[in-house]
Parts: structure tokens; sequence; C-alpha cells
């Protein structure tokens, strides 16, 4: 049995993994899913969320555990598990990237996210008055990360989103070979993901080199439209 720590992204809550987590505890594995700092059900101010906080929160969970874990990101959660992995490389046991960003140490998520030609997201973001946060138009959110995915899916989705902190995109990422190094990668990718181009997840994944690549032909979102074959992927 292994331990899978799940880690939403951008805009998201620990929600999106509401089909994902029964079916990795069917296979006989337990599975912690949480919201990041000023996502989903957690109270925090946008204003007070950075890549610090979500390291430290994910660092908080793998504290807990007695074996090392299975970490998982999807999107923007790939900068959060890279940062904690960084900090606790002890506790985890494999990285996983799901269409996230994987960057390498000085690198942040905007660097790659603004030059993405490919990315409906940056085409779209639109930051609030005070420039602390960025949103995305809710007719857009269909295309941009949902495109394969069922109604009652997408419905939910849109009413469950919150506007993302801008200070974890714009966060330098801090690794060393000591640590986050020597932990396995995997990346799997996502073929019609709208929100980080097949491209860009190519760049990243080749830049920093992983231990397997996987293949999904899904949108953004396979945790909605290709859960078991996602699951499958989460424990090969």
């Amino acid at each position: 049995m292994s331990t899978y720590v799940l880690v939403h992204g951008a805009w998201h809550g620990m929600w999106c993994w509401d089909k994902v987590a029964p079916l990795l505890r069917q296979a006989g594995h337990r599975v912690i899913t949480f919201d990041l700092p000023g996502h989903g059900q957690d109270k925090t101010p946008v204003s007070e969320v950075t890549l610090d906080l979500y390291a430290r929160r994910v660092g908080d969970v793998l504290a807990e555990q007695s074996e090392p874990v299975i970490l998982v990101g999807h999107s923007m959660g790939g900068v959060a598990v890279s940062e904690a992995a960084e900090r606790y490389p002890e506790k985890v046991q494999k990285l996983i990237y799901l269409c996230a960003f994987l960057l390498r140490d000085g690198e942040y998520l905007l660097q790659y996210g603004q030059k993405d030609a490919g990315s409906l997201a940056t085409a779209n973001l639109t930051p609030d008055e005070a420039g602390i946060s960025l949103s995305l138009p809710k007719e857009k959110l269909r295309e941009i990360f949902y495109a394969d995915c069922s109604e009652e899916d997408i419905e939910r989705a849109v009413n469950l989103v919150r506007p993302q902190a801008i200070q974890p995109l714009n966060a330098i990422i801090h690794e060393t070979a000591e640590n986050f190094g020597c932990i396995p990668r995997i990346y799997i990718e996502c073929l019609q993901d709208r929100t980080i181009s097949i491209e860009c997840q190519r760049q990243m994944y080749a830049a920093s080199p992983c231990q397997k690549v996987y293949t999904l032909n899904s949108s953004h979102a396979p945790f909605f439209s290709m859960p078991e074959e996602l699951t499958r992927l989460l424990l090969a």
C-alpha cells in the first residue's frame, strides 16, 4: 500500500480529485487531498497567499506521514510539490506531474506561462483592481480547462473555481540536486490541453528529464474526463 498526496492546481481545490481519489482507494492505497491556502474552502486571504505558504501546507501533510509518499501535482500544483519536495525529500517516494509546471531552480511559473502561445488561460487572464489575483471568464472555462468533460462536471467546476493569487506564479522556485534532484519524477502529458499547451509541457520535461513520460489524449482536466485512465497511470 502506498500513500498518494494529491495537490490541485490554480483556481481549483481538492474537489477536482473527487473522481480519482476513490479509485486509488479502491486499489488499496491511502489518499490525502486538501485545499492549498486561498483555494477551495480554505479561508486564507488571497493577499496573503505565497508559494512559501503553499509549500508549507504540503510540507505539513508530508511531515504527518510515517512513510514516504507519492506526491502528485496538477498544473500550478507542480511548483508547490517541487518546492515541498526540496524541503522534505525524505518524505517523498516519487513525484508525479500531471500536465503540470515542472520548473528548474531559479525559474518561476509565469516565465513559461506568459510565453505559451498555445495557452488559452494566458490569453484570458484578468487581474483584479488591487493586482493581487487573477481570474478567468466563466464563459471561457469550458474551452480553457474542460473541453472534453461532462456538462455535470463543468457546471460544478465553474461554480467552485476561485481567483488565483499572483504571488505564487511569480515566485522563484528553489531546488538542489541533493534534495529535489534525488527524487524519481514522472510526467503525464495531456495532448488536448489548452491551459498548458503540449509544446510547453514537452519543453519543461525536456529541460527537467523524468524517469517516465505517459500520455493522455485529454484536456487539462483528465481527473474529470478520464478518471480511470488517469488512475491507471498514477498506479503504474
